[in-house]
């Protein structure tokens, strides 16, 4: 199966993740912020990010960006629950500095496991909104 990471500041939505996905047999690996994701992404080389937004010390679009830098085929899953915030849609803007996929909080665990299952069935990068 696949390497995952899973970046969030949250513990219980890292954790509530790699339980899901790991019962479906792929590899993860954890990170609470942006700096500590490039970091670990470094070391595991995973196949799939799944990244939070807004998080402390580094933010998830920067997340993003740099992971792409570093390797452009990168599969990339963008999650937040912060939505809209004056006029700055987060889940939009990650879009376009390359998230293949956009989830919003709260997210269901079969609806993680199928867009998971379907950004790694992906071919070729390509943004797909998701609710």
């Amino acid at each position: 199966m696949a390497r995952i990471l899973i970046i969030d500041d949250e513990e219980l939505v890292r954790e509530t993740f790699r339980q899901a996905l790991a019962s479906n047999g792929h590899d993860i690996f954890l990170a609470s912020n942006g700096v500590e994701g490039l970091r670990v992404f470094t070391q595991a080389r995973p196949d799939l990010v799944i990244t939070d937004i807004l998080m402390p010390e580094k933010e998830g679009v920067e997340t993003i960006i740099e992971i792409r830098k570093l390797h452009p085929e990168l599969k990339i899953i963008a999650i937040s629950g912060g939505g809209r915030v004056g006029n700055m849609d987060f889940l939009s803007v990650a879009e376009r500095f390359g998230a293949n996929l956009i989830l919003n909080k709260p997210i269901h665990i079969d609806r993680l496991c199928d867009a998971v299952k379907t950004v790694l069935a992906t071919r070729y990068p390509a943004t797909q909104k998701s609710s």
